[in-house]
């Protein structure tokens, strides 16, 4: 699997490809700043982008613009924007955008099995969207939240759904059967009026759909 790495903090770049590389990852290159990401995704065309938020000259959201940009230009490459801070408003812009995608706060990244494992299945096609930025949405909701009417543990398997778990790998987080998860996710699509959906890519972008317009 072919990846581009971009990052401004040198050290951290160069830390990461190496990782990427020790993993069985080929790193097609590597950018300090948006214009050189932009330049180097339509030179090499990779199978993945990894690219922190926050880039020059700004250092605000220049790497998620070019994610943006490359989901435009290159819809086929997949992207994984590495945060230190859950940009709700930009992030949901470019998780809307179709699958392939993922969203992760760099402080929750603490395991390389399971890093090595999101980007595997970000390039597969999967999305994959951290927790904190699910909080964000549901700590903001207004007072006659629809999502009131779920259970804690169905708020549990929505968090789980929104990292992109199948069923089967929800069931395995909460040490309870796929034919319960499968009961709590049709619920949960019921009470938030949302059509049921196999497609596990879909049905997190139906939830996180309904989240941002809460």
């Amino acid at each position: 699997m072919r990846v581009v790495v971009a990052d401004d903090d040198v050290l951290l770049r160069a830390g990461l490809a190496s990782l990427l590389e020790r993993n069985g990852f080929d790193v097609a290159g590597q950018a300090g700043d948006a214009e050189a990401l932009l330049a180097l995704v339509h030179q090499q065309r990779p199978d993945l982008v990894v690219v922190d938020i926050r880039m020059p000259p700004t250092h605000t959201i220049e790497g998620l613009q070019a994610a943006s940009r490359i989901r435009e230009e290159l819809p086929d490459v997949a992207i994984l924007v590495l945060s230190g801070y859950a940009e709700v408003e930009h992030a949901m812009r470019l998780l809307a955008t179709g699958q392939a995608v993922g969203y992760l706060l760099k402080s929750r990244v603490t395991d390389v099995g399971d890093f090595v494992d999101t980007l595997e299945r970000v390039a597969k096609g999967g999305s994959v969207v951290d927790p904190a930025l699910v909080q964000e949405l549901v700590s903001a909701r207004r007072r006659d939240d629809p999502l009131d009417v779920l259970s804690a543990r169905e708020r549990d398997v929505l968090s789980l759904m929104a990292e992109g778990r199948s069923n089967a790998g929800i069931a395995r987080r909460l040490w309870v059967t796929e034919g319960t998860v499968e009961k709590h996710v049709r619920s949960i699509l019921t009470k938030l009026g949302l059509a049921e959906a196999d497609d596990d890519h879909r049905r997190v972008l139906a939830v996180l759909a309904f989240l941002e317009a809460r």
